[in-house]
């Protein structure tokens, strides 16, 4: 019976060493100072923000979501409409876009659509970024070549790589100084 103790004693003592390095790496890497979007990822302790990760009541609500509901198409008119939203209201304000002009769209959802739109799965380098139907094809074509240069496309979309060539050839489209 002793045994059985020491035993789970040990193990609750390594869950616990985990943990304390789990979130000792979440606060160096989930709050970056130059994105105030993830001030809110994880607590001051290094835990997760569960709530950060949950859509909102509203957001459910603004979508529909319901299992018995068929799949929402996201028509061509809606394609027009999105690309309104990025000329007018800029990249990263989808709740703007889904306010004026997309409201059966959760902002959530026009992300994912931008992303397929644009073809680039990361899209911070885009924030505010304001462009026509020209603009983004423009993008589009890049960021493809890019990805099939690399062979990281991935879901019609341009991911990065794990040596940083992705990156440093975005930094430099983008004119952003290492």
């Amino acid at each position: 019976m002793t045994n059985t103790k020491h035993i789970e004693n040990n193990a609750s003592e390594i869950e616990q060493t985990k943990q304390a390095w789990v979130n000792s790496m979440r606060l160096q890497f989930c709050k970056r100072p130059n994105l105030p979007s993830t001030q809110n990822i994880i607590f001051d302790d290094g835990t997760l923000n569960q709530d950060y990760f949950r859509p909102s009541i509203k957001d459910l609500k603004r979508a529909k979501i319901d299992l018995e509901d068929q799949v929402k198409k996201f028509s061509e008119e809606d394609k027009e409409k999105l690309i309104q939203g990025i000329e007018k209201y800029g990249i990263g304000n989808f709740r703007e876009i889904s306010d004026n002009l997309l409201s059966s769209w959760a902002p959530q959802e026009l992300r994912v659509r931008t992303m397929r739109l644009i073809g680039r799965q990361n899209l911070q380098l885009y924030k505010d970024w304001k462009g026509d139907k020209a603009a983004i094809e423009k993008e589009l074509e890049f960021n493809k070549e890019l990805a099939l240069k690399y062979n990281v496309w991935k879901n019609n979309t341009l991911v990065y790589d794990d040596e940083g060539n992705v990156l440093r050839e975005l930094n430099i489209h983008h004119n952003i100084k290492d």
